[in-house]
């Protein structure tokens, strides 16, 4: 599936939710695939923010962004929006500290950009993180867990409990993003009394009102301080605020679910998976999208190893392999080839303790050396190339260039090693430049530009 991004421009203007300032968003379309980026507007800092879990910089009761000191709060329900409507790049030009909180839910994000018309990129597909196996991460300051599990589309589960200041249990489910903005976007964000006094006291949510935010009494707050934040955020009438009944619905819920969506949005790229999360807030979701961007990371290094199956019977035997090339004990370092295409071949390497550098390399600590690994991309490079020849037994296969090594992990004995060699230009004159890779299990333990040339042997060879 392409990217996707916006047709027009559009601007919204509001309050800030902390800060209390008049702030406002102009989004425009972006084609190429930064993902998206958020542009200080008053001209005073060239600089932009891009929505990745690296730029966090605040969570407290919000999610703030910066990078080379320009900085733009409250991103979360924008970025919700954006994420549930499978948008992959804008440009979000903002003036004012954060982003404006409007009716305290994504709706009217979800409305705006429904209206600048959403259309597909002609520039790259999209990149997704795809659940592969049951994964558990906690935020052991929290307390907050999530739960992943693979899942053929996108589904989130939200379990909301509190024992104080009140007792209160909620769930909210969303199966897929095209129940969002029906379900999940309409639900403001909320907060308790005697969170909302501690807030007032910390210079925060001056932009707070029951036009944006459901209040709820926890019944923490005595007569005479409810009237004083009535004051304090200009309501008239406390009492009809404040009467939200939390256990008639699973409003509260649906709005950490909403939360949580926005995000996850920072790791810059859809889900396929189920999340479960429990108790989630704004600060263990971050840590959460960090271990998720850990976690794509690997997959994405890891999304061109090859499937070894020892069952199934290899293209080249360890006598067919001594047909190509001229290694022979004790430096054949390739025991089959399991994948041979015009521009790849992989080999497997099974070390044992047998082999005979162990003995030096090093005494009661063996560890197979970086070098010999190259020399394995090699050999199993060879057999690529001279596979494609008619007299093989004719070439010899030299080394001109190694560049890029990177030695990642150990191989010890009991290893296998499977070995990845992909051209990365054609075989011109005899001159082979191809990438190398070397797995231990899931694991990249080298990894190598390799250049060399093949020519005929010389008489007497």
């Amino acid at each position: 599936m392409k990217r996707k991004t916006i047709a027009n421009s559009f601007s919204i203007e509001g309050i800030g939710l902390h800060t209390g300032e008049q702030c406002s968003i102009t989004v425009n379309p972006l084609q190429e695939p930064t993902g998206i980026v958020f542009k200080n507007a008053t001209g005073k800092d060239e600089s932009s923010v891009k929505a990745d879990v690296n730029n966090v910089f605040d969570t407290h009761r919000h999610t703030a962004i910066a990078k080379n000191g320009s900085s733009i709060r409250t991103v979360e329900h924008f970025l919700s929006a954006a994420y549930a409507l499978g948008i992959d790049d804008l440009e979000v030009e903002y003036d004012g500290p954060e982003v404006p909180i409007l009716d305290g839910s994504a709706q009217p994000f979800i409305k705006a950009l429904n209206s600048a018309g959403i259309v597909e990129s002609e520039v790259k597909e999209k990149e997704y993180f795809t659940v592969t196996e049951v994964m558990q991460f906690k935020d052991e300051e929290s307390g907050a867990d999530y739960i992943l599990i693979p899942h053929d589309g996108f589904s989130v589960q939200v379990n909301l409990q509190y024992s104080e200041p009140i007792k209160l249990f909620q769930s909210a489910i969303l199966n897929g993003l095209d129940q969002y903005a029906s379900e999940i976007a309409p639900h403001k964000t909320f907060v308790f009394t005697s969170e909302l006094k501690k807030l007032a006291e910390n210079d925060l949510i001056k932009g707070g009102n029951p036009d944006n935010a459901i209040i709820i009494n926890d019944g923490l707050v005595e007569e005479s301080a409810l009237k004083q934040l009535g004051e304090t955020f200009g309501i008239s009438d406390i009492d009809g605020v404040i009467n939200y009944n939390p256990h008639s619905n699973n409003n509260l819920a649906r709005h950490k679910l909403l939360d949580l969506i926005g995000d996850i949005a920072l790791l810059g790229r859809p889900i396929k998976g189920k999340i479960i999360a429990n108790q989630p807030g704004h600060t263990s979701n971050i840590e959460f999208t960090k271990f998720l961007k850990a976690k794509f990371l690997e997959q994405r290094k890891l999304k061109g190893k090859p499937v070894y199956d020892p069952t199934v019977p290899a293209l080249y035997n360890v006598e067919d392999i001594k047909k190509l090339i001229p290694h022979r004990y004790p430096f054949l370092l390739v025991d089959k080839i399991i994948e041979l295409t015009d521009d790849k071949v992989v080999g497997i390497k099974n070390v044992t303790l047998n082999e005979h550098f162990f003995q030096g390399h090093f005494p009661g600590n063996p560890v197979f050396p970086g070098v010999l690994q190259l020399e394995a991309l090699a050999q199993t490079g060879g057999i690529l190339v001279l596979s494609q020849v008619e007299d093989p037994e004719n070439y010899n296969t030299y080394f001109i260039k190694i560049d890029k090594v990177k030695f990642k992990h150990l191989v010890v004995p009991g290893d296998t090693m499977i070995l990845k060699m992909e051209l990365l230009s054609p075989v011109r004159r005899g001159i082979v430049h191809m990438q190398g890779t070397v797995y231990v299990g899931n694991r990249v333990v080298s990894e190598s530009e390799l250049v060399a040339q093949i020519s005929k042997k010389h008489i007497g060879e």
